[in-house]
C-alpha cells in the first residue's frame, strides 16, 4: 500500500521466452536443453523465485511441450493449434509468388508454438491464428497467431489481459524481403484488431513475445502504426522512469537490438508500469544459455484505489 493509504499496489513478473523448440529437421538434439528449461523453472517455482507468468514461443517439438508442462505452473493455455481456423477474411495476395519449396504449401505442419503459463487462475482464454495470406516463406508451416490469457490476481480489481505472439521472420523465412515485410505488417494489423476486440478497457494489458523486428526499422514503424501501447524498453531506457535496468543495453534504442519485447497499457481501474527489467537464461546468475534467445523478464507494478480492492468471496458452507 502507498504511504497515502489510498492506493494499493502489487507486482507481477512476466517472462517472455522463445525456447527454440523446433523439431527435426529444423533442429535436432534440443532435448537436454529443453528439459533443463522445464527443470529450472520448476525449481524456481518451488523456491518462490519464478516469474508469475511465462510467455513461451516455439513450443513445437514433443520435448518442448514436455518442458512447458514440467514447469508445473497451475494454469497453462496454448495458442492456435495446427487446425485452428482464422477469421474468414481474404486479403489481397502478398507481393511475389507463393512457392512450395519454401513452405508456402497452403497448409500447416505445426500449431503456433505459443503457450502462456501462470501462477494465477486464468478466467478466460482466446486464441486466433493470423490470416491465410498473412504469412511468408517457411513461417507458413506453423499456424502463427496470438493468444489472450486473462488472469485474476488476489485483491486486484477486475483482471489482467496478457497476450503472447510470434510474428513472421525475415531471413529465416527464405521469402523475399518485400513479401515477408508485407506478411509482418498484416500480422501487426491483425494483432491490433484482436487486442481491440478482446481487451477489456477496465483491465491493464501486457503484450509480449517474439516480434521479429530486430534491426528492422521498417517493421517496427509499421507495427507501431497500429499499436498505441507503451514499449517497456523505451520507458525503462529513460533514467527518470524509476525502472531498474538489470541487463546490458547498448545504444539509444535498445529495443531495436532484440526480437523479444513487451508492451503495456493501463486499465481504467488499475494502473501499470514496469519497475525492473532483466535477462534470464543468458549465461549469467539466472542460468546458462538454453536457447538461441535469452529470456526477457519484466516486473510490473500494479496500483489501484484501495476502496476498489477486491475482497475474496466467503467459502461455501
Amino acid at each position: 500500500m502507498a504511504s497515502d493509504g489510498k492506493t494499493a499496489t502489487t507486482s507481477l513478473a512476466v517472462l517472455t521466452y522463445n525456447i527454440e523448440g523446433l523439431g527435426w529437421p529444423a533442429r535436432s538434439g534440443r532435448g537436454p536443453e529443453l528439459r533443463e528449461i522445464g527443470k529450472r523453472l520448476a525449481a524456481m517455482r518451488a523456491s518462490g523465485k519464478a516469474p508469475d507468468v511465462v510467455l513461451f514461443q516455439e513450443m513445437f517439438s514433443g520435448s518442448a511441450k514436455e518442458a512447458v508442462a514440467a514447469t508445473g505452473y497451475p494454469a497453462i493455455t496454448h495458442g492456435p493449434r495446427r487446425t485452428t481456423k482464422p477469421p474468414d477474411k481474404q486479403a489481397e495476395k502478398l507481393p511475389g509468388k507463393a512457392k512450395a519449396k519454401r513452405g508456402e504449401i497452403g497448409m500447416h505442419a505445426e500449431g503456433s508454438g505459443l503457450a502462456v503459463a501462470s501462477e494465477y487462475p486464468l478466467i478466460e482464454t482466446q486464441a486466433r491464428p493470423y490470416g491465410k495470406r498473412a504469412c511468408a516463406g517457411f513461417d507458413c508451416l506453423s499456424n502463427k497467431g496470438i493468444v489472450l490469457a486473462r488472469l485474476a490476481m488476489p485483491g486486484v480489481p477486475g483482471a489482467i489481459d496478457i497476450y503472447d505472439t510470434h510474428m513472421n521472420s525475415r531471413g529465416a523465412s527464405k521469402a523475399p524481403a518485400a513479401r515477408n515485410l508485407a506478411a509482418h505488417e498484416r500480422q501487426s494489423l491483425e494483432a491490433a484488431q484482436f487486442l481491440a476486440e478482446t481487451n477489456d478497457d477496465a483491465n491493464p494489458l501486457i503484450l509480449g513475445g517474439d516480434f521479429n523486428m530486430r534491426h528492422a526499422e521498417n517493421r517496427f514503424a509499421k507495427f507501431t502504426k497500429y499499436q498505441p501501447l507503451d514499449l517497456v524498453h523505451r520507458v525503462c531506457a529513460d533514467p527518470k522512469s524509476g525502472c531498474e535496468v538489470k541487463m546490458s543495453w547498448d545504444g539509444d534504442e535498445p529495443w531495436m537490438d532484440t526480437q523479444d519485447l513487451q508492451f503495456f497499457w493501463p486499465g481504467d481501474q488499475v494502473s501499470i508500469r514496469p519497475v525492473r527489467v532483466e535477462a534470464m537464461f543468458d549465461g549469467g546468475d539466472s542460468g546458462p544459455e538454453l536457447s538461441d534467445h535469452d529470456g526477457f523478464l519484466v516486473t510490473y507494478e500494479l496500483s489501484w484505489p484501495t476502496d476498489t480492492t477486491r475482497v475474496p468471496a466467503c467459502p461455501a458452507l
